[in-house]
């Protein structure tokens, strides 16, 4: 099994890593801004490509596909928040 699908299928774990990689961006200078947008990017790749593997990621995505792009960019950032605070 590859790290991006165990990142992917348990979400304690996908929480911790999207903080390492937020924490990342942080240091070389991205602002919170362009790491909101990035992370709404990846949230349109998983929408499309990922097929959720446990309750925690089905609930994001039942929230993500009803969202309009506002409220999508919303979660996006809210997800880099929590993220960054299981880093």
């Amino acid at each position: 099994m590859s790290t991006e699908s165990t990142v992917i299928k348990n979400y304690d774990t996908w929480k911790r890593f999207l903080g390492e990689r937020v924490i990342q961006a942080e240091k070389v200078g991205m602002s919170e801004d362009t790491i909101s947008k990035l992370a709404y990017e990846i949230g349109e790749f998983l929408d499309k490509k990922v097929d959720p593997q446990n309750a925690s990621n089905r609930a994001i995505k039942e929230l993500w596909d009803v969202g309009d792009e506002s409220q999508r960019q919303t979660i996006a950032s809210l997800m880099v928040k929590l993220a960054k605070q299981n880093a």
